[in-house]
């Protein structure tokens, strides 16, 4: 940590029981010359990666479809939320982990990555930056059903749509994740598919 104008004076450990949430205390030289102590939360539940899967001769991607609590406490009726395919990197570096997520979450066992960009989802909350890729792919990439690993609880349904669909999708509302609409944005703007 560089920036001299915050030093933190204590950082105490609040719950360990999913992932770790911190509370801060830290003093703050404001513009004006100005120290103040300010208290914060910081949500640490590690870094992670998402990706979008393109065919640009299909004009499709993939896409998967799973429950969220979050978004369904916060008022998401059936708590259903469409999103790219992502996960935690786990000790692995963005693209290992997104490789070993896209074949979990997806059944596709992809070729060339590329990464795109890079960005904080919540600053003012949580710790983790999101690694952001995109890959075309083909229905030889194909290796098993996908759908996520049991033992994570997980149940994925893999969803392989129109592109333009997936765009209308997010006018709607139908698609209301904010990494996935980044990185559909970010396909239409290059011309991906």
């Amino acid at each position: 940590m560089t920036n001299p104008t915050v030093r933190i004076l204590e950082k105490k450990l609040l719950s360990d029981n999913w992932y770790k949430l911190w509370r801060y205390t830290f003093e703050m030289t404001r513009a004006d010359g100005k120290t103040e102590t300010q208290h914060r939360e910081a949500y640490d539940r590690g870094n992670g990666a998402t990706i979008l899967l393109y065919n640009p001769e299909q004009k499709t991607v993939i896409l998967t479809r799973q429950f969220r609590l979050p978004s369904y406490v916060n008022g998401n009726p059936d708590g259903m939320l469409i999103e790219a395919c992502a996960g935690l990197l786990d000790q692995d570096d963005p693209e290992q982990a997104i490789r070993r997520e896209t074949e979990e979450e997806t059944g596709y066992k992809i070729g060339e990555v590329q990464k795109v960009f890079e960005a904080y989802m919540s600053p003012g909350s949580v710790t983790e930056i999101l690694y952001f890729f995109v890959a075309a792919y083909t229905k030889d990439h194909k290796v098993n059903d996908g759908g996520g690993v049991e033992h994570e609880q997980e149940n994925i349904e893999v969803l392989e749509l129109p592109f333009a669909q997936a765009l209308e999708m997010v006018a709607s509302g139908e698609i209301r994740d904010g990494k996935t609409i980044m990185l559909l944005q970010y396909a239409q703007i290059q011309g991906l598919v």
